[in-house]
């Protein structure tokens, strides 16, 4: 294979048999090598082929600076999170896990330790990507030697969050943290706890992400309700007033005017964790 372009050392740029680029790695597989020289194919370890071009440019650029091994030791976490979520991932994950994984390991050598304050949050929320985020740490440790603390496993879950997205926004520690908001609202408002193993909190959670998302977007869902919700908050008087404590937040907190459509689904998913109380 000829060189397109040398990273460093250990990666340059080739075509395939169909001219598209693609990336390749290996230990010295560019020593003393230029443009337009052939490469060793028993020197590639490793290759490359992300589909984007966009995402293909900033990874590119990510591994100029970036170890080889940190590069493998994030591609083994991906691999891992795809087995284990069962989930496609969006490319950019190759760019932002292996930047957050080259980041954590260099602040961790100059015992820069950073706190989740979501972390909990985020396992409740997210706990099959929370389940990858530790095992992360674990490959981590035993590949590179270095020792994360838990923290991380929920820092790295919110990259498999993002990637399982539509669109590449990076809005899942917002949506943790919109969740946990409107989670208390409801507690307070009914002063009690949720049993979080149940069917219906999960229902409720999920339902609330999504809304999140929506909210964060800026997406609406019409006002098509309005006859079905009145019968619905004299029915629910509680549930409904707790409803309305949300729509004050999201309206205070976002500017985002709840429809009747997003009241009555509130409405009835409180009632679905509340009926008992």
């Amino acid at each position: 294979m000829i060189i397109k372009r040398v990273l460093n050392n250990n990666t340059v740029i080739s075509s395939n048999s169909k001219g598209v680029d693609v990336l390749l790695m290996g230990k010295g597989i560019a020593f003393g090598k230029k443009k337009g020289q052939s490469i060793d194919l028993e020197q590639i370890e490793k290759s490359f082929l992300l589909k984007d071009k966009e995402t293909q440019s900033k990874f590119t650029e990510l591994l100029i600076n970036v170890p080889m091994e940190h590069i493998l030791v994030s591609e083994k976490i991906i691999n891992f999170g795809k087995i284990k979520l069962g989930k496609n991932l969006n490319e950019i994950i190759y760019v932002n896990l292996t930047d957050h994984i080259h980041s954590a390991i260099d602040r961790y050598r100059e015992g820069l330790i950073l706190k989740n304050p979501l972390r909990w949050d985020i396992a409740r929320f997210y706990p099959d990507e929370y389940a990858v985020g530790e095992k992360a740490i674990e490959i981590v440790r035993n590949d590179l030697g270095v020792s994360f603390e838990i923290d991380e496993a929920a820092f790295i879950a919110i990259h498999f969050v993002n990637a399982e997205m539509d669109k590449s926004w990076d809005f899942a520690y917002e949506i943790a943290e919109i969740t946990k908001n409107i989670e208390t609202i409801i507690k307070n408002h009914y002063r009690t706890e949720f049993d979080e193993n149940s069917l219906d909190y999960y229902r409720f959670v999920t339902h609330v992400k999504f809304f999140a998302q929506r909210l964060l977007a800026g997406d609406h869902y019409d006002d098509e309700d309005e006859e079905l919700l009145n019968t619905l908050k004299h029915k629910y008087e509680g549930e409904y007033a707790s409803a309305l404590e949300i729509k004050d937040y999201v309206q205070k907190d976002f500017e985002y005017e709840l429809s009747s459509t997003e009241l009555l689904y509130l409405t009835a998913h409180i009632r679905r964790i509340t009926k008992n109380l």
